[in-house]
């Protein structure tokens, strides 16, 4: 790591990761250089590997920023509301889902060579964050619905998070994608971020259909 203030280095990369989130906007994971996100930024490729030494650690630097945002908007969710019942809370937990789009994209398309790209301590750094994110959607259990059990706390844990990896590829589908299923026959129903996650959410909680 290079000498400098925390600051200039928290700044250097958050310029990178903004080059590389930039680029994935337009550009397929496996398209994207180190070469490409350097020409993104104000500094050469050099000084990037300062910073990150693989592609794969700025994008999982990338979800780990996506992972912090999600949780700020769940701790604002439980600042601002002492109570809510089951819909109330399917539909706020579903509005700071569909803010975190770039989160499901990368999670689903990218997540396993992004964390085999990287260096043992960057992985570390990002599953903190990611502890983090299960331990603030258990806090919302814990607040809205205390009279859940710890197993069916546990239960919803397990079943969302996973659930989240198969979130976008149902909400994002291409024309080509849309063409094969029509010849194949499949009757494909849309259903937007919020809609998918809300109708998870209900149906865990025990709400009706």
């Amino acid at each position: 790591m290079p000498k400098g203030s925390p600051e200039l280095t928290r700044a250097r990369k958050e310029e990178i990761i903004n080059a590389c989130e930039a680029l994935y906007q337009t550009m397929g994971f496996k398209e994207i250089t180190m070469k490409d996100i350097s020409a993104a930024t104000s500094f050469t490729r050099t000084s990037i590997y300062n910073y990150f030494q693989t592609k794969e650690e700025i994008f999982l630097a990338l979800l780990q920023r996506e992972y912090a945002l999600w949780i700020a908007d769940l701790q604002a969710m439980m600042a601002e509301n002492d109570a809510l019942t089951i819909e109330a809370f399917a539909d706020k937990f579903a509005r700071t889902m569909e803010k975190r789009a770039q989160l499901l994209k990368i999670m689903s398309m990218n997540h396993y060579d992004m964390e085999t790209g990287s260096r043992p301590e960057r992985l570390a750094e990002f599953k903190t964050v990611y502890g983090k994110s299960l331990q603030t959607v258990r806090g919302c259990l814990e607040k809205y619905f205390p009279e859940m059990s710890q197993e069916e706390k546990q239960g919803f844990l397990y079943t969302f998070f996973p659930f989240m990896f198969g979130i976008y590829p149902y909400t994002f589908v291409t024309e080509k994608q849309r063409a094969a299923m029509e010849q194949a026959g499949v009757n494909y129903v849309f259903q937007s971020i919020y809609e998918i996650t809300y109708n998870c959410v209900k149906r865990l909680l025990g709400g009706e259909k």
